[in-house]
């Protein structure tokens, strides 16, 4: 897209900054359309990281408690415990 000014400027005759003014208003567009694209990507990445945290932060409280009580915990107890 960006090479395409450079391409089409020599075979113009006339009205060319009306062509660059045109290329421009195209090359804002697809900016503006990659900078919604990646505030969403960045949106969804967020809400899973702080989603994961949440998890360990459960996980390891869930930990702190059992081994304070004194009881010893497996693999499957702890898998048990999460799901409900």
């Amino acid at each position: 897209e960006i090479n395409r000014i450079n391409q089409d400027l020599p075979t113009i005759g006339g009205g060319k900054s009306a062509a660059i003014r045109q290329w421009m208003s195209s090359v804002v567009s697809q900016i503006d359309h990659y900078k919604a694209e990646h505030k969403a990507l960045l949106k969804e990445a967020t809400t899973l990281l702080e989603l994961a945290l949440w998890k360990a932060n459960l996980d390891d409280n869930e930990e702190g408690v059992l081994e304070k009580v004194g009881v010893r915990t497996t693999r499957g107890r702890r898998k048990r415990a999460r799901k409900e």
